[in-house]
């Protein structure tokens, strides 16, 4: 294969090869380049179907004039015992015959003459190019749209497959699942479809765009579009919370102390907060004023229902509401949907009460607690009921508060008061007395024992779940140590706590060896001084 044979057809101008390019490119939206590397592959293609595949085959077209070049590579290495395949590859000795400047890794090109593609061909290298070119266009889409997600897009229903609603995005075509749309929602082909953009992934049949309807943050931003204040950032939304095509519950917070965040969000007869409930199929919203103050938060966000008393457990991010007890329909809501859009609204674990209903439970705590002391101090119900009144609810704080917190109680003198906190006092050493001899008949050391942190009972119920000795502890993690004990018996923060404790000796033991060492050294000393005495 001479040059004159690459010079008699290679260059032969192409120039419709490059406005080709141009044309899909800009249809596709894609880089020329990407389109002409294309059409290289698949001529390369069509030359190893023509020459042989085992052969190194290469294609290029010149990018100013359209010229297709074609050649065969061959690489050169150091010497024959170097050689792997001798079809891609040839010595130095015997390419340098050929051309003596070559060096080993270079390689020697021999042209080949053009390409007449026959019917076969062509369509092989229109497959090739079609496929490049699909590719191509996937990375572009997924560059384009992965650093979207949380937008809003507008698209065209272009068809329905088993519910799932595809959407043409322009330049891309998207997903919006069944389970994502609106309920009783219903596309055909061709309607105007708004939707938020929930996530967009590489997958192997090319990059999905997911979109929703349902999603609490499509109606955050539908807001977003209508109201210009949120838009330039003078009234923040905190929170929302939705029950798609029915219900849903917004918390807004103004940044500007003069301005009402609510009023700006119905707009002028309601028409901001219209538009976003045509939009969602008309979907009920309530807009609530977000504060910092949990309880206020949680009462505002319970309305229409009217609250007479909040109560806040910060530990288990639980509160009590009390309503009165007509309230108690309107704020649970049809189905427990009010308080559970309220909930899911402040992250809290709202727990609703009538007023009779919590006044009722009062009364069975308050007997409770009060046969307890009449049972473990042995007095009589006038006392218990005075201790609870005061807000006494454990023995233990009888026993070791001061003598001045029992005296303020109507009726208790110093001989009453110190009474109660010695048989306070005595019960509880013959509980623990108790508590030790069964955690000792249940076989659990005193190593246990001395953990800090772990009380007499927990060390009985420890051993009855076969948990007998230090490292037993070590061993668990703060959920498993949880899970032994009643619910909310335990928190997380203590049962980490006693882990960490249970664990120490790891750590002494770690460090012990360096402190024999050093006890080593100074024996002799003492020795010596002994004998001198």
């Amino acid at each position: 294969m001479t040059d004159g044979a690459l010079n008699t057809g290679a260059l032969h101008e192409r120039p419709e090869l490059l406005q080709v390019a141009e044309t899909v490119a800009r249809d596709k939206g894609i880089e020329r380049d990407e389109v002409l590397e294309a059409m290289e592959q698949a001529i390369q293609k069509a030359g190893r179907s023509k020459y042989g595949q085992e052969y190194d085959i290469r294609a290029h077209i010149d990018r100013s004039s359209g010229v297709i070049s074609l050649a065969r590579y061959t690489e050169i290495v150091a010497g024959a015992a170097d050689l792997e395949n001798e079809v891609i590859q040839i010595d130095l000795e015997t390419a340098r015959s050929k051309n003596p400047d070559v060096v080993p890794g270079d390689f020697l090109i021999d042209p080949l003459p053009p390409i007449d593609f026959g019917r076969i061909a062509a369509q092989t290298a229109k497959q090739v190019i079609v496929q490049k070119v699909r590719e191509a266009e996937r990375t572009r889409q997924f560059a384009e749209y992965k650093d979207r997600i949380g937008e809003i897009v507008n698209g065209l229903v272009k068809r329905i497959e088993y519910g799932n609603v595809i959407v043409d995005l322009g330049r891309a075509e998207a997903q919006l699942r069944r389970d994502e749309c609106i309920p009783r929602e219903h596309f055909n082909n061709g309607d105007r479809v708004r939707a938020y953009i929930m996530d967009v992934r590489e997958e192997t049949r090319g990059p999905q765009i997911f979109l929703s309807r349902t999603h609490p943050q499509f109606m955050a931003k539908l807001f977003n579009q209508e109201v210009p204040e949120i838009y330039d950032g003078v009234i923040e939304i905190k929170s929302v919370a939705r029950d798609p095509g029915s219900r849903a519950k917004i918390a807004v917070l103004s940044h500007d102390t003069s301005l009402d965040p609510v009023g700006p969000c119905i707009g002028m007869r309601g028409s901001r907060v219209q538009a976003v409930v045509g939009e969602l199929q008309g979907e009920k919203i309530d807009i609530i004023q977000w504060s910092p103050d949990a309880a206020s938060f949680i009462v505002n966000a319970l309305a229409p229902a009217e609250v007479a008393k909040v109560v806040l457990d910060e530990d288990k991010n639980k509160i009590e509401v009390v309503v009165p007890d007509d309230q108690l329909s309107l704020a649970i809501g049809r189905r427990g949907q009010n308080v559970r859009l309220a909930s899911l609204l402040s992250g809290w674990d709202i727990d609703i009460l009538t007023e009779a209903e919590e006044s009722e439970r009062r009364q069975q705590e308050f007997q409770q607690r009060s046969q307890m002391f009449v049972d473990t101090l042995d007095v009589d119900d006038v006392i218990a009921h005075l201790l609870v009144k005061e807000g006494f609810s454990e023995v233990e704080e009888v026993a070791f508060v001061p003598i001045d917190d029992l005296l303020v109680i109507e009726g208790f003198d110093e001989d009453v008061a110190e009474e109660l906190r010695v048989r306070a006092q005595n019960y509880l050493q013959q509980r623990d007395a108790d508590l030790n001899k069964k955690r000792l008949e249940l076989g659990v050391t005193d190593d246990l024992a001395n953990v800090e942190g772990v009380t007499p009972s927990m060390l009985v119920t420890l051993g009855e779940n076969g948990i007998k000795t230090r490292d037993d502890l070590a061993d668990l993690a703060a959920d498993e140590l949880q899970e032994l004990f009643e619910e909310s018996a335990l928190s997380e923060e203590v049962a980490n706590k006693i882990i960490i404790a249970a664990r120490a000796h790891w750590f002494e033991e770690q460090e012990s060896p360096k402190a024999t060492n050093k006890d080593a050294l100074k024996e002799p000393d003492q020795n010596t001084d002994n004998g001198i005495d």
